[in-house]
């Protein structure tokens, strides 16, 4: 299942939006299919909205034999600095909220891989140096948090799977996507 927000971004900034995506247990099958339409990244999501979207959901039927997993996301505004991996202030109370999700006891025992993405300006070569070092930055930070580095991995994506399709430059493009891991 895929939530999105309705959530206005407000001015825009020059950073990068943090998409959530789970897949789902088997237990959670049993939801609706996943929405293809991008939407603006939430600018401040609680820590409840957090593990509300990213937990899997309660079993709904009695054999799971034939269920695939669904992906569960959530994207959320984390500004980096511009041409950089650096976060931006305004980015620790997000980064801290998502940490002290991904510590519940929900989602605790899950494992993550943590991907930059970029926008489609410059080289590609340079966005995938890039979308590394900003997946780099956000899984230090989850781990200086109290997220053990045991649950988190980081690759750089570059400007291959923008969220904005229609608009390869948009500041949503901009983000890291924590994904679960088997």
């Amino acid at each position: 299942m895929t939530l999105r927000s309705a959530h206005p971004l407000g001015a825009a900034l020059i950073g990068a939006a943090v998409t959530l995506a789970m897949t789902a247990s088997p237990a959670a099958m049993a939801q609706t299919p996943p929405s293809t339409a991008a939407t603006a990244p939430v600018k401040d999501a609680s820590v409840d909205d957090i593990v509300e979207r990213l937990a899997p959901a309660a079993a709904t039927t009695r054999s799971l034999r034939n269920i695939v997993p669904q992906a569960r996301q959530i994207d959320l505004m984390i500004p980096f600095d511009f041409d950089s991996a650096r976060l931006q202030p305004a980015s620790r109370p997000q980064l801290e909220r998502l940490a002290e999700a991904l510590r519940s006891p929900r989602l605790e025992a899950m494992r993550f891989k943590v991907e930059g993405h970029t926008d489609a300006k410059g080289t590609a070569k340079y966005n995938d140096e890039l979308s590394a070092r900003r997946a780099r930055t956000v899984l230090d930070f989850l781990v200086s948090q109290g997220v053990a580095a045991s649950r988190l991995e980081a690759e750089g994506k570059g400007f291959n799977e923008p969220l904005r399709k229609d608009d390869p430059t948009a500041p949503e493009n901009r983000r890291v996507r924590i994904a679960t891991l088997p």
